[in-house]
């Protein structure tokens, strides 16, 4: 019979099991969707780009485990995905005008989206709930950095599919609709966390819920603009697509599944419930406002 002090080591080894299968995951599937892309140093740029991606996420959990502090998280994240544009269009020069613009959204948006994260924990006081159990677990620690990284891969797919394509396509009709799907999605994202960051700033609010601007037309606008964002990136790569690099649209398959069933709406539902569950007016926010998609309010 084993005793009770051989549940650490399990619990380590499993989560060490995790962090193998995501980095399968992660580098099979740039194998996959970049396999026809351009090379260098004989492998596909979009696994060179994934191997990026893991090492960027590793290297920082090092001083974070020892800190035992999530702070940099968020900021690793946008980080991640400046590396490995930057590795891609580096390796993958002279760039097209489609290779160039994708670079400049993603980068647009994570430089956005990672400062106004780090931004957000610094007023938390540098803690985020999500990692109060696994922070004080270096393999369990280890396995957010690992999917983290996984996270990145997957969504830029897109970018990293036409940075590194060897038939560049001319400019058409999927990459205006593309972009403008983008372009929407962006300011839905931007309008939305600010609307809420100027809600909770203001001490008159303190407790109450948000049901203002585009949060009266969906109770998670910024979800619905960020699943809208990436499915434009996939769009504006469908010249360029062949094969296995059809994956690319796994990007906004998976933040959707992320968002709305893993470590998004559902557990922002429950807190919610949990706060506001029994006030009648937050009970009538939830039945006329949609859940993601934006929409005006039912009767």
């Amino acid at each position: 019979m084993s005793s009770s002090k051989d549940a650490p080591s399990k619990h380590a080894l499993r989560s060490l099991a995790v962090v193998f299968f995501a980095v399968a995951l992660g580098l099979g599937f740039a194998w996959l969707a970049g396999g026809n892309g351009v090379t260098a140093y004989g492998l596909p740029v979009f696994v060179i780009c994934a191997a990026v991606a893991f090492a960027v996420n590793w290297l920082a959990f090092i001083p974070a485990a020892i800190a035992k502090t999530e702070k940099y998280y968020d900021l690793i994240g946008a980080f991640t995905y400046l590396s490995i544009i930057s590795a891609a269009c580096i390796l993958s020069a002279p760039l097209d005008m489609r290779a160039i613009v994708i670079a400049a959204m993603v980068v647009i948006w994570a430089l956005r989206l990672g400062s106004f994260l780090f931004v957000r924990i610094g007023k938390a006081g540098g803690v985020d709930n999500r990692f109060d159990k696994i922070k004080i677990n270096p393999p369990r620690f280890l396995v957010a950095w690992t999917l983290q990284a996984v996270w990145t891969i997957i969504t830029a797919a897109a970018a990293l599919v036409v940075i590194s394509a060897t038939n560049p396509a001319p400019i058409g009709i999927f990459f205006w609709v593309g972009a403008a799907i983008w372009v929407a999605a962006f300011t839905i994202e931007v309008v939305a966390d600010r609307q809420k960051s100027t809600f909770k700033a203001d001490p008159a609010n303190e407790g109450k819920f948000i049901s203002t601007g585009l949060w009266s037309w969906s109770q998670h606008p910024n979800y619905f603009g960020e699943i809208m964002l990436w499915t434009g990136a996939a769009i504006i790569a469908l010249p360029v697509l062949s094969g296995w690099s059809f994956l690319v649209f796994a990007s906004p398959l998976f933040i959707t599944l992320l968002l709305t069933k893993i470590s998004g709406i559902n557990l922002l539902d429950k807190a919610a419930a949990k706060k506001w569950g029994d006030d009648p007016a937050y009970q009538e926010y939830r039945r006329k406002t949609s859940v993601l998609i934006l929409r005006p309010p039912s009767a």
